[in-house]
């Protein structure tokens, strides 16, 4: 039979602007997500943000909406609100346990509630239910966020898109912890929280997106504003997004004016009479260059499939430009990696001199890379660590990267310790960069996170990296108050003050009585080793964003040190938190209406799913690799069928229900182990066994004996830094309580009365009994072990899992 086939008329067949692959309309809308405002208040070098979030139930039944969505890494979530039915509830913040169980309290009641938690420093959640049939929903966040500052201008960055994140591991056997489209593995145990379903391209703006931002003017030169990736509208010092915008890249906004050494003190308002206070202390560096010593470098390319595009364009030429940086004294390694590590196969491995006929062939391997495979990023790292091992030369790791893995913790609490004695140097290439990640690992490496979000400023970029990779102006900088006491272990790393770049410390402090004055002095090592210092004196200030500002570094710091094996700090984050007022991982926001609207609770669960980031790659016609998430996975378009998502056994914590039936791209779940890792060690805070860090403490033995040569002052010091790393071993073995008790001390060397020599040799007794055949096991596992229920399962709450 023959069938003929005629080409329809143009007026049979109107072209609809809003169609495209996928694409499903009802009358009513088919998301729950209608609208997201945010509005900025810039003062200085801090921003006050309101975020709100507009839902809409468009079904015939009782709905609980989720969405994923990013926050700025830095930004301090300070308060939560739902308004819904001319009802205002405010939200409490609680232990999150506490906070979920009463979330599905009042759920199962039919009330009104909604809940907001962190899973990363940029990456939270929002779950609102019963939302009833045709009513619309408001929840706002309200939260402060520093603004990094350099080469005379600050940068707003708001980011917009949770990009998917390369999943590593081996998928679990427990119930999902969310309701994501990625399975939780061993390696990131929350991976359905932080993956949500992916619209396909060509889906109609789902999301009515308003930003606007106000900058003071009050005391600054505000010479020029300018935003890299949006169009927009500027009167005056407002800046305005145009109407139409989606949600699939950050929004940056660069302000151009001339900042000046400051010392804010903001007292406490709720204890006057304490005298205790938060201050903010900016120093401009110095003028001058930096003295260059021989250095080892180790530049890190991420080739992995995320990076396809302008970004992998754009990271060939910025390590090409970090290589040009080096000089003939210095030593060199380059690593490639996506599943696999690689070097240039016309060099040898390790670290080699930077000559000329080195750094051409290391160029020419560079310009031969194209992206391709998974984010294995542990590997990569842990062997650039054994790399930069020579202590007499200036140790850096750079890193070029999106940043986009889920394994985050699990980097951290393997490498953490080691990051701490190299400088590290993050480069993130993306337009919706994971900027947490890459700044929490420049922060622990006391370096810098610069980012690239287009190739337009490549070049601005590519000169501050130039100046990053070189040394640092002043070193070794210290904090010594006059009028007032700093209160200890409170106050951020000061690190090292580079060039063009302000130091930026927060902490808090304890008024003297009597004091006429406050003033605090920095010291520090400059060029040739000549000391260097700045007095500062104190203002006072009533800016409450400082002290939100320093809690939310403070959480920081204890989550970071969590992830890296002490799991002793839970109850001092929580504690941190809920004094401060700060959102963190261990805590959320809760609200909960009064009001019964939906007997039986919501009958209806929908996924909010984001947008494709822009500049990542379509997923090919008919399967292939995927750009999104970087995986060499084949696309599945069939909406997923309806799931529940239980909550662990034995926990109140939920996200029950199933991701909808809309048109967003999704990955099929792995049956089973993934192929190809690097890597098979859990990041599920198990007990590790004792000899796993022999080797560890053999060199640390050796190091140790060395360092009896050194003077007081010089050893103390030695013991200080001794005294982290060490906690961090006890931590990693599940609490060893001999070494734990010693790594306590040891952090207290430089401290007045200390005793440096009997803690020498103290450290030498234990460190020699530990490594001379005692395979005694950990003295303490305590929270260390997984509770498991009847089934193996474990019971652990996720975020207590990193």
């Amino acid at each position: 039979m023959i069938v003929p086939i005629t080409p329809l008329r143009p007026e049979e067949c109107v072209p609809d602007p809003d169609a495209g692959l996928g694409t499903l309309r009802t009358e009513r809308g088919n998301l729950p997500l209608e609208s997201l405002d945010v509005t900025a208040e810039v003062t200085g070098l801090i921003a006050a943000v309101e975020v709100t979030q507009g839902f809409h139930n468009p079904y015939d039944l009782p709905l609980e909406a989720t969405y994923i969505f990013p926050l700025p890494p830095r930004a301090a979530v300070t308060a939560f609100r739902m308004e819904a039915d001319d009802r205002v509830i405010e939200g409490l913040l609680k232990e999150r346990g506490q906070a979920r169980a009463d979330y599905d309290r009042a759920i199962a009641e039919g009330k009104r509630a909604a809940i907001a938690e962190e899973d990363r420093p940029d990456v939270f959640s929002i779950r609102v239910g019963n939302i009833v049939p045709g009513e619309k929903v408001r929840v706002r966040l309200t939260l402060s966020q520093p603004l990094p500052y350099e080469d005379g201008a600050a940068t707003f960055r708001f980011p917009l898109v949770v990009a998917p994140r390369y999943i590593p591991g081996t998928p679990l056997d427990d119930a999902p912890a969310g309701p994501g489209v990625e399975p939780d593995t061993d390696a990131v145990p929350d991976a359905s929280r932080i993956s949500p379903p992916v619209l396909l391209p060509g889906f109609p703006n789902p999301v009515r997106l308003s930003l606007a931002v106000n900058v003071d003017p009050a005391g600054l030169d505000l010479r020029e504003m300018r935003s890299s990736l949006h169009v927009v509208s500027i009167d005056g010092t407002n800046v305005s997004l145009q109407p139409g915008e989606r949600l699939d890249r950050d929004f940056i906004l660069r302000l151009t004016f001339e900042t000046s050494t400051a010392l804010a003190m903001v007292p406490d308002d709720e204890d006057a009479a304490s005298g205790e206070g938060t201050f903010a202390l900016t120093v401009m560096p110095p003028a001058g260059e930096a003295v260059r010593t021989p250095r080892d470098v180790v530049l890190v390319l991420d080739r992995s499939g995320s990076m396809g595009g302008w970004k992998m364009v754009a990271a060939r030429r910025a390590a090409a430009r970090i290589v040009d940086t080096l000089t003939a004294d210095d030593r060199f390694a380059v690593l490639s990696f996506d599943t696999v590590v690689e070097h240039p196969e016309h060099l040898p491995e390790g670290l080699v001199a930077a000559t000329d006929r080195n750094r051409y062939r290391a160029v020419e391997h560079l310009a031969r890379l194209d992206a391709r495979g998974g984010t294995e990023m542990l590997s990569p790292i842990e062997r650039a660590l054994g790399l930069l091992t020579d202590g007499e030369r200036e140790r850096v790791l750079v890193l070029v990267t999106d940043g986009q893995v889920g394994n985050e913790d699990q980097i951290l609490e393997r490498t953490g310790a080691r990051l701490a004695q190299v400088r590290v140097h993050t480069v993130g290439i993306d337009r919706a960069v994971n900027a947490g990640f890459l700044g929490r690992l420049a922060g622990l490496g006391a370096g810098r996170c610069e980012l690239v979000e287009s190739e337009d400023r490549l070049d601005e970029a590519m000169e501050h990296i130039h100046r990053r990779i070189g040394a640092p102006l002043v070193t070794d900088l210290s904090l010594k108050a006059d009028g007032f006491e700093l209160v200890p272990d409170t106050v951020t790393r000061a690190g090292s003050l580079f060039s063009g770049v302000p130091l930026s410390v927060f902490g808090r402090y304890r008024a003297a009585n009597g004091a006429a004055a406050a003033t605090l002095t920095v010291r520090g090592l400059a060029a040739g080793g000549q000391p260097w210092e700045r007095e500062v004196t104190g203002a006072a200030s009533g800016n409450p964003a400082v002290r939100a500002v320093w809690a939310r570094a403070r959480l920081r710091t204890l989550e970071d040190r969590y992830a890296m094996g002490d799991r002793t700090l839970e109850e001092t984050i929580v504690a941190t938190s809920l004094k401060y007022g700060v959102l963190c991982r261990f805590t959320a926001f809760v609200a909960i209406d009064t009001k019964v609207v939906a007997e039986g609770g919501p009958q209806h669960r929908v996924v909010q799913p984001v947008e494709p980031p822009s500049g990542w790659d379509a997923p090919a016609a008919g399967g292939g690799q995927i750009g999104f998430g970087a995986q060499a996975m084949a696309a599945s378009f069939a909406p997923a069928a309806p799931a529940p998502f239980a909550a662990p056994a034995g926990a109140p914590e939920g996200f029950a229900g199933a991701p909808p039936q809309s048109p967003v791209l999704r990955r099929p779940p792995a049956p089973g182990p993934r192929p190809g890792r690097g890597f098979t060690a859990p990041a599920r805070p198990v007990p590790h066994a004792f000899e796993s860090v022999r080797p560890q403490l053999v060199a640390e033995l050796e190091r140790l004996r060395a360092a009896e040569a050194l003077p007081d002052p010089a050893l103390a010091g030695y013991l200080a830094d001794l005294g982290s790393r060490l906690a961090v071993l006890a931590g990693h073995l599940g609490g060893h309580q001999e070494l734990a008790d010693l790594a306590r001390d040891l952090v207290a060397a430089e401290r007045p009365g200390a005793d440096p020599r009997g803690l020498w040799r103290r450290a030498l007794t234990l460190l020699t009994h530990l490594t001379g055949g005692d395979t005694r096991p950990p003295g303490v596992l305590g929270t260390h072990l997984q509770p498991r229920d009847a089934g193996g399962r474990s019971t652990r709450a996720f975020w207590k899992r990193p």
